[in-house]
This record gives structure tokens, C-alpha cells and sequence, in this order.
């Protein structure tokens, strides 16, 4: 790796003719034709095109999208101000997928959009709190190779709830530094941003109001601002809080659930130590942020990020969170932390410390690569389990050890599914009048969005797609994908309200999470399937 910059904000000399200039950064030559850029901003840039660059590079073509990234898709076809699942903010996100084309390509494009959003945020954290070169390299390089590699690899909420984290906390740092008012206003139009996409943030606000109260900057309170500030989060944030309440507040069974299923499994121990392999290649900068707050003077001023972090860290692991939920709170930290060891390793004999600095985080993501990202193929993870195992990455929310890590057989067998149920729906006359049942949301999900018949939706009795349904057509054939738990008697079960019935194919890939799903193809119904589907519904529905 060559890097070679000359004096910050200094510009690059101007192309002209046919002469070139260059510059070497990460070893990629960038060609600059009259840009007039800093080196510092061709940095900054580096930076976010090998952010780009790793999240499509670090994805196996063997791997279809995750169960998650379907339903969130599907979302697209269903606008409203809210979901049983998630906020609106991520459909309104696929509609614009959709409006794209729906591809893969914009689909993976997003989540490193906003992993690239947050780099530059700490980016311009690190200037505000004064720091140089080392500085900004340090706490890119750390932000760059660490668990957003992983986070932004996947269509989900989390990648803008990261991003809604450290823009929050840096807006914060911004009205400490100017005491202007605007800053708060901007602190409560993220905080709705971030409510309307995940309401994990509000943990963050859980953490950081009695850190205010413990901290110099108490007097916050009685600033009308602050308070004006509040209102204007709420008032934005409304229509999804009346969403809720007419639909019977589904974001508490959400919760119920997870506790039930999920939570539960959580150990409090394994928490902490996610929380150190998250930001393994930035953990000097992280302990230094939080020596700094609390015994480097100069960072006196900020002492309440370290109040937040051990509130907010203490909230998390008493409610059995999952580990993944705080990794908002690290990126801000390790702007700190860059300035402060930029600080404290000045001068020429510090040198060689410094660059044992800048190599950590790469020499840390070196044994990450291997084993954290789907860029092995299911074979070889499931012949070499070992160091997968050794890191837990093989258990999954159940509390028990498969044979992949539970995100990566979450990602296969899905086109397997779409193409064996389009063939299934081709035999039928009369498609329109088909009915396709999942047992869960990512099945239905995934046939709606690969299958090429876009005439017919998949439904399934859980998630969003309960509320889906269409009642008002007359379905003469139905379309039954069963779990390979629940097939055994499916056709004892059903047969009986069809014409015909059969088995017509199940997943074959084996180390596909849903591998046994199997597909019912039942002709000519003798009821009305409708009938049925509405009972079914009501026994199933939690309002």
C-alpha cells in the first residue's frame, strides 16, 4: 500500500493537455483532470469508493439476497405509514428500489451508500474536533474494516440506524462546539429519521439524556429549544405513533415476540465480547476515546459520551439485547479516539507508533475476512467449520450450532424457490385465479421477487403479510409452500377441499435454511378458498 499526500488542503496541480498526474492511495491510481480537489478530499474519497468497492467484492456469487431484504422489498407494493415489522422508512426506500428496477445492484447499492454516509460523518467529526492527518486516516481506516463491512452488506434498517447513531452524536458534538441553536433542530429531524427506520434509536435518547444530567452540559434543560427541538421530533414522528395505535400497537408483539423466540437465547456475556469483535481493528482508538473522556482535560468538555456509552451498554445488556443492536454507538468513539492518539503520539520518535497505528485495523481484518462475510461458498464453510465455530458464527438464534452462520443459509435457496413454484403455476389454467401460500415471509417474499409471474402476489400467514391478503378474488387452485417441519400432513390436511392434489417439488439445497420446503399444487377447489382464508387469519392475528 502506497500512500502519498502533500500538506492538508494543499491542491493537486491541474491536468493540462494531455498530461496526467496521479496519486496513489490504497494502490489504486486516480486520475484527476481539473478538479481542483485537496489531497485530504481525494483521501476521503478513496476511502468511500473502497467502501463501495468490498461491499460487492466480499459477496459470494453462490449467495441469493437475505430472507429480511425480500419482505423489506416487498414493502414497496404496500405503502403506508407503518409495519408490523419495521417503520415506513425502509419502504419508502424500496419504492425508490423499484422505481430503479428493483435489481440486485440497487438493492446492495443503498446499504453501502449509507455505510460510506457514515464514514464521512466521523470523517467530518475528527475536523471539528481539530484533528490532522493521522487523525482522519486512523478513524477511516478503523470505520472502514470493522462490523459495517458486515452490517452493510445486508438491505435492512440497521445500515440507516448506524448512520442516524453517529449523525446524532455527531450533531451533538456540533452544538457543544457553537452553542447554536440549529443544531438541536437538526439533532431532532435525525432522531425522526432514525425513529421512522428503526426504533432502536431510542435507545440512544435513553442513554444520552441522564449523560447530559451527569455532565457540565446539564444546563441543556433549560434551554426552550431544546424543548421546541422535542416537539418537532414528535410532530414528524406522529403519523407512524397513529399508525400504531390503529393498529393495535403491533411494534409491542413485535417485541413480545422476539423476546420469546429470540432474546431469550441472548447471553449477556457473549454480548460484551460481541461488542469487542465488532470494532476489532479500532479497539486502541476506543480505549483511548474513553480514557480521554475521563482523564485527558481537553476532552472534559465531551465527558458525556462516555456517561452514554456505559448507560446505553448497561440498558442493552439488562434487556437481553442482541449484540448488534449497539454497534450505532461506536463509530463517534473512534473519531475520538483518532484525535486523541493523534495527540498523544506527536513528534518524530513516535513515528513507528504511528504506523503500528494505521496497520492495526487491516492487520485485524485479515482473519475477519476469512470467516465473518459470505465470500466462502457453503461447501467449503461446511468442511472447515472450525474457526466459524471457535468464534460462534455457527450459532444461531435458537441457541444451537448449524452448519452455516444463520445470515448465510438465510441467503440460499430462494431462486431455487421462485423458479420451482413458477413452474408449478404455469401447469394451472386460469393463473390469476391461483392462490400461493407461504409458511413465512421470506418465502413469499422471495417468489414475488424473482418470480415472472407478476400477476400473482405470495402471502403467508406471519409478518406484514397478513394484512396482504387479497380477499376480493375467487381462487379456484392453490399453491401451498410448507416448511419441511410442517409438510408431513399437508396433504392429508387439504386435499380434501381440491379436486386433485400433489406434491410438485421441494428445495433440494442442502444447506439452504429451507431446504425441504416443499410445494402442493392443489387443483379446483371445491369451497371457497376465501372463507377459509379469513378464519385462518382471524386465529392468527394478534389485534
Amino acid at each position: 500500500m502506497v500512500i502519498t499526500f502533500n500538506q492538508p488542503n494543499e491542491p493537486l496541480n491541474e491536468i493540462n493537455g494531455l498530461k496526467h498526474s496521479t496519486i496513489n492511495i490504497f494502490g489504486l491510481k486516480i486520475l484527476l483532470e481539473n478538479l481542483g480537489m485537496s489531497k485530504k478530499h481525494l483521501a476521503l474519497l478513496a476511502l468511500i469508493i473502497a467502501k463501495f468497492f468490498l461491499q460487492y467484492f466480499l459477496l459470494g456469487e453462490e449467495y441469493d439476497l437475505h430472507r429480511d431484504e425480500y419482505l423489506h422489498l416487498d414493502q414497496a407494493h404496500h405503502m403506508a405509514w407503518g409495519y408490523s415489522s419495521v417503520p415506513p422508512f425502509t419502504a419508502c426506500l424500496s419504492w425508490l428500489i423499484l422505481q430503479l428496477g428493483n435489481s440486485v445492484f440497487w438493492v446492495k447499492f443503498f446499504p453501502a451508500l449509507f455505510g460510506a454516509l457514515t464514514i464521512l460523518v466521523v470523517w467530518k467529526a475528527i475536523e471539528e474536533l481539530k484533528g490532522g492527518w493521522f487523525a482522519l486516516l486512523l478513524g477511516g481506516f478503523a470505520v472502514l474494516l470493522s462490523s459495517l463491512l458486515r452490517i452493510n452488506m445486508l438491505y435492512q434498517p440497521n445500515t440507516v440506524d448506524l448512520l442516524c447513531w453517529t449523525t446524532f452524536y455527531f450533531f451533538v458534538l456540533k452544538y457543544i462546539h457553537t452553542r447554536q441553536n440549529k443544531w438541536l433542530y437538526f439533532t431532532a429531524l435525525i432522531f425522526a429519521i432514525g425513529f421512522l427506520n428503526k426504533y432502536n434509536i431510542a435507545f440512544l435518547v435513553i442513554g444520552l439524556l441522564p449523560a447530559v444530567l451527569l455532565s457540565q452540559e446539564r444546563k441543556l434543560f433549560i434551554n426552550k429549544h431544546l424543548y421546541l427541538a422535542i416537539l418537532t421530533a414528535f410532530i414528524l414522528i406522529l403519523p407512524n405513533l397513529i399508525w400504531q395505535y390503529q393498529n393495535h400497537f403491533p411494534v409491542v408483539h413485535h417485541m413480545q415476540e422476539l423476546a420469546k423466540l429470540q432474546l431469550v437465547n441472548v447471553n449477556k456475556v457473549d454480548f460484551l465480547i460481541d461488542q469487542i469483535l465488532f470494532f476489532l481493528g479500532a479497539i486502541p482508538l476506543l480505549l483511548g476515546a474513553l480514557y480521554a473522556f475521563i482523564f485527558y482535560k481537553p476532552f472534559a468538555p465531551y465527558r458525556l459520551y462516555a456517561y452514554a456509552f456505559i448507560i446505553t451498554i448497561s440498558v442493552f445488556v439488562l434487556l437481553r439485547a442482541k449484540s448488534y443492536y449497539a454497534i450505532g454507538i461506536y463509530p463517534i468513539y473512534i473519531g475520538f479516539g483518532a484525535v486523541f492518539l493523534e495527540q498523544i503520539t506527536a513528534g518524530k520518535w513516535k513515528m513507528p507508533l504511528r504506523t503500528v497505528l494505521l496497520i492495526f485495523p487491516f492487520f485485524m481484518f485479515s482473519p475477519v475476512y476469512r470467516i465473518a462475510f459470505p465470500n466462502h461458498s457453503p461447501q467449503f464453510i461446511y468442511e472447515h467449520p472450525e474457526e466459524y465455530k471457535k468464534f460462534g458464527l455457527l450459532r444461531w438464534e435458537d441457541g444451537k450450532d448449524h452448519d452455516l452462520p444463520q445470515d448465510f443459509a438465510d441467503m440460499l435457496g430462494w431462486k431455487e424457490l421462485a423458479q420451482k413454484v413458477d413452474a408449478a403455476v404455469n401447469q394451472l389454467p386460469e393463473k390469476n385465479k391461483t392462490l400461493i401460500l407461504c409458511d413465512n415471509y421470506g418465502q413469499a417474499g422471495a417468489i414475488n421477487y424473482y418470480s415472472k409471474n407478476k400477476d400473482i402476489r405470495a402471502v403467508a400467514f406471519n409478518a406484514d403479510y397478513l394484512g396482504w391478503f387479497d380477499l376480493d378474488t375467487e381462487y379456484h387452485h392453490l399453491i401451498r409452500v410448507k416448511e419441511k417441519n410442517g409438510s408431513a400432513d399437508e396433504m392429508a390436511l387439504t386435499a380434501p377441499y381440491f379436486e386433485s392434489a400433489v406434491k410438485a417439488d421441494a428445495i433440494e439445497n442442502t444447506y439452504a435454511r429451507e431446504y425441504g420446503t416443499t410445494i402442493f399444487v392443489f387443483r379446483k377447489a371445491k369451497i371457497d378458498i376465501r372463507d377459509r382464508l379469513k378464519q385462518e387469519i382471524e386465529d392468527v392475528k394478534w389485534w
